[in-house]
């Protein structure tokens, strides 16, 4: 019998480590090494997207705003500038808290994008996420929204896209009428999620004296969230002082309660009565700002009394990302 003669495989071209596109965990590594994308480079794709940032809006202007909107306020929009400027077509970008059936994105008729920020995302970076889901949304067609996906792990962050200079300023809305131009002449669809989304929208309100402190209503109460940029350690140490010293509040029946902790910054909260509104709180805000800083630039160890009221605080303190 004639031997047969030895197969041999024509080589597939090796592509470099920033070359291979994500694909399914099962499927062949884009690479051409024949194993599976999991058992090659999806492992590194795999530990860059589970890699928790946290503080994935560090670098935007104004990221308190923006922790504000993702975690905190209900209804808002603020307009986005771009590095690069608008593509031709797409007359503005604007970013929403949240979108109508949880679209990630959306373009609309004539154009124009807006971005949603109360979203789960498949990574550990929202930055990287978002700035993916803002890329496909102004490339979409007018009229469609944009689904999820997860984000190519060595994506475009919003930092590498969103101009640094450019101002961030949130606009809160009683409702979520923003989601379309003519809410009458909305699809069912829309129409049953706006409603529903109407119902739960806890009224809310940004300060105009200080930054990133928001207002808001509830039934039994009513409370101040106001996000702050400060180092968490140096900033619980500055409330410690003020509350040891019966100078945290915000006027009479008002009290410094806890904090949330979000995407890398400190969430005081006030616990307010429910007959004191947003404009009620303006000055006492403002005044309490400087305070703070009085108490922020004291390098002094904390007192007994100030370390007490420091456990406190950090006891009442709530993550939420």
């Amino acid at each position: 019998m004639a031997k047969k003669r030895p197969q041999t495989k024509a080589k597939r071209p090796q592509l470099s480590d920033t070359e291979v596109p994500v694909v399914g965990a099962r499927e062949p590594c884009p690479c051409g090494s024949g194993r599976r994308y999991k058992a090659c480079h999806g492992r590194a794709a795999a530990q860059a997207v589970t890699e928790l940032v946290h503080r994935p809006f560090e670098g935007l202007p104004g990221e308190c705003d923006w922790v504000a909107l993702r975690e905190l306020v209900p209804a808002a929009t603020a307009e986005l500038t771009l590095k690069d400027g608008l593509p031709e077509g797409v007359p503005s970008v604007t970013l929403a808290t949240v979108l109508p059936m949880a679209w990630p994105a959306l373009r609309r008729d004539d154009g124009s994008v807006l971005l949603g920020l109360q979203n789960d995302t498949a990574s550990g970076d929202l930055s990287r996420d978002l700035a993916d889901t803002l890329q496909r949304a102004l490339t979409a067609q007018p009229g469609t929204p944009v689904q999820g996906r997860r984000a190519p792990a060595d994506g475009p962050r919003l930092q590498d896209l969103i101009d640094p200079q450019g101002t961030f300023e949130p606009v809160v809305h009683s409702g979520f009428e923003f989601w379309v131009p003519d809410p009458e002449n909305a699809t069912p669809e829309v129409a049953a999620s706006l409603e529903r989304a109407n119902a739960a929208a806890i009224p809310t309100v940004r300060l105009q004296g200080v930054d990133a402190a928001y207002w808001c209503e509830t039934p039994e109460k009513n409370h101040l969230r106001w996000v702050m940029p400060h180092a968490e350690e140096r900033l619980l140490d500055a409330l410690a002082r003020l509350q040891a010293a019966g100078r945290s509040g915000l006027g009479e029946g008002t009290r410094l309660v806890g904090s949330f902790r979000a995407h890398g910054l400190t969430v005081p909260v006030w616990d307010l009565p429910s007959g004191v509104g947003a404009q009620d709180v303006e000055k006492p805000a403002a005044e309490f700002a400087e305070r703070l800083a009085e108490a922020l630039a004291s390098d002094v160890p904390l007192t007994a009394e100030e370390r007490r009221a420091r456990g406190g605080l950090t006891n009442r303190q709530v993550t939420l990302s």
